[in-house]
């Protein structure tokens, strides 16, 4: 099936009010182009080397979101152009996307990584360290970045209960600190195997890749 069909498939079954990012890592330029032509225009990738090349290729009026475990010694080739931050994990993390940021006078939008999947393999931060980072005096100090939600991964496993209720322990944490956090609007959680799931649980925002262009070869 042509990536524009499943791009329309998914898009008329979700909700309009959650936002689509089509995961383009490991595709080339034509794939993501083909999904552009078709009105895509946030896609999502987890390497930044990968990301600058497809930037520097690509239409301009493209939205790139860096949804991969981030090196913080790598913030600063995407920090002229990414848009949104998902998997911030680290406080030292955000001090550096600030820093570069500043250096290109804009507002990186961040998305903290809570760790709900029980799997060991999957980085995030406590509800502790959450906490910790956005009372802290640094934080609100920082004028470069806007953490405006929360992001998640789920284990993975074929229990669509123990898949549920960690994204139900998500959707719940954002709420308890959306008070407070008046920025908040984003809950990333979901990619093609269990959007569905996690939109009946509360998410904003889907990460979908081998749903829209099919499965990855990552031998290439």
């Amino acid at each position: 099936m042509a990536i524009s069909e499943n791009l329309n498939r998914i898009k008329a079954q979700i909700n309009p009010k959650v936002t689509l990012v089509a995961v383009s890592k490991t595709k080339p330029v034509s794939d993501i182009q083909e999904a552009y032509n078709a009105g895509q225009r946030i896609f999502g990738e987890n390497k930044i080397q990968e990301m600058v090349a497809k930037y520097d290729e690509l239409p301009k009026d493209i939205s790139w979101h860096m949804i991969g475990h981030l090196q913080k010694n790598k913030v600063k080739y995407m920090a002229h152009f990414v848009d949104l931050i998902h998997g911030v994990d680290s406080f030292t993390t955000l001090i550096e996307i600030n820093k570069q940021a500043k250096k290109h006078n804009r507002v990186i939008h961040c998305l903290l990584q809570l760790k709900i999947a029980q799997e060991d393999s999957k980085f995030g931060l406590s509800k502790e360290e959450i906490n910790n980072i956005l009372n802290s005096y640094d934080y609100k100090n920082m004028e470069n970045i806007q953490v405006v939600g929360l992001m998640g991964m789920a284990s993975f496993v074929d229990d669509k209960n123990q898949i549920k209720q960690e994204f139900s322990s998500l959707k719940a944490f954002y709420d308890e600190l959306k008070p407070s956090q008046t920025q908040f609007n984003t809950i990333s959680m979901g990619m093609s195997g269990d959007y569905p799931l996690a939109i009946e649980q509360g998410s904003t925002m889907i990460r979908v890749g081998s749903a829209i262009f099919g499965n990855r070869n990552y031998a290439n």
